[in-house]
């Protein structure tokens, strides 16, 4: 009888503390999603710009209404919280939670980060989305970046871009010497190759350099950004194709100690409303575009002009050479550029029988 009792005791006695280790863990969980986060988020582009501007605040939307408010993120536009080159080390840092720019500003820190963005003469759009996500591009970026504290996300792409807005006509390679233009990443040292001066500027610095001659030519994204920024007041050639920016791609990264800190549900979201906005803001400038052009040429008599054959031969030769010299000197450069051609060589194949087949047989 004693050991009978001695039984029901214990079993009781493991029946309440069991009860009370669930409900701590119930309450923990509901704790868990109860909290609420605020966050800042940084980027390099002035504040609501079309495309580029307004992705974050799209993002932001997204995770709050995700969430039902339990992360919160003000958006910061360039110069009002960090200057738009301070992104990367304000994040890594921690004096922001996340930011959003363009990878290859970060150059200098990571040559690598550049085939991020794109590579010149490279993938298209939907290209760069297949290797990012499907053939492990991601993966890489996210090795390049942890030594930083950062975890980076696809951010928005813009498309093939146009090659800029110039003071004169070019007509040949010969017209790019001596050239100060802004542009930046692996376009920049192709245009050092040919004899030209890159420089580097801000979007928000583009229209007063152009316009006081500061620069000669600019690239920034294509017309539905150009013509907000109001480049045609300041220099009449259009130029195309973007050779330097074939599928832009643009990035948001997040502080790696913040995203861990966040629940499960949390860092989901914001996955997600990455990916989503990586595709709506592709999505705008596709919708965009082409009306924003047809303004330039007709009620503001651009001159819209392609680059010279033996230009882009030039071009693309310089492009190759100064790919070999990353190549040799960064090893980090060397593996993700190999997985990024492997990947490139592999699409391409297909997309000669799809794509391009499709372009050059429809009938507009």
């Amino acid at each position: 009888m004693k050991l009978t009792r001695l039984l029901a005791v214990l079993t009781a006695a493991l029946f309440l503390v069991s009860c009370g280790d669930n409900d701590a863990k119930t309450a923990g969980v509901n704790a868990d999603t109860q909290q609420t986060y605020e966050w800042k988020l940084v980027t390099s582009w002035p504040k609501n710009f079309p495309g580029l501007g307004k992705g974050p605040e799209t993002f932001a939307q997204y995770v709050n209404e995700m969430s039902n408010g339990r992360l919160k993120i003000k958006v910061y536009g360039a110069g009002e919280l960090v200057p738009g080159f301070e992104v990367f080390d304000a994040v890594s840092g921690g004096s922001a939670e996340m930011g959003h720019s363009g990878p290859y500003y970060w150059k200098g820190k990571a040559p690598a980060a550049q085939i991020f963005t794109g590579v010149p003469f490279g993938m298209n759009a939907q290209e760069m989305n297949g290797w990012l996500h499907y053939g492990g591009g991601l993966k890489l970026w996210e090795e390049l970046y942890k030594p930083f504290g950062l975890i980076p996300f696809a951010g928005g792409n813009s498309g093939v871009q146009m090659a800029g807005w110039f003071k004169k006509e070019i007509n040949s390679v010969d017209d790019l010497k001596g050239l100060k233009m802004r542009i930046p990443g692996l376009g920049a040292e192709i245009l050092k190759k040919v004899g030209g001066v890159p420089v580097s500027l801000t979007g928000g610095e583009l229209f007063t350099a152009l316009q006081t001659g500061a620069i000669d030519a600019t690239e920034w994204v294509g017309p539905y950004n150009d013509l907000a920024f109001g480049l045609y007041k300041a220099a009449n050639y259009y130029y195309y194709f973007g050779w330097h920016e074939t599928g832009t791609t643009l990035e948001f990264m997040a502080n790696e100690k913040a995203f861990n800190s966040l629940p499960k549900d949390l860092q989901a979201i914001i996955r997600v409303a990455a990916r989503a906005v990586n595709q709506d803001m592709l999505d705008e400038y596709t919708a965009r575009n082409n009306t924003a052009l047809q303004k330039l040429i007709n009620e503001h008599n651009v001159e819209l002009r392609p680059l010279p054959d033996d230009v882009i031969a030039a071009l693309r030769e310089a492009s190759k050479e100064v790919l070999e010299e990353q190549v040799k000197a960064d090893p980090m450069f060397d593996k993700i550029y190999q997985s990024y051609r492997a990947f490139q060589k592999d699409v391409a194949s297909f997309h000669a029988i799809s794509e391009a087949e499709l372009y050059r047989s429809r009938q507009n």
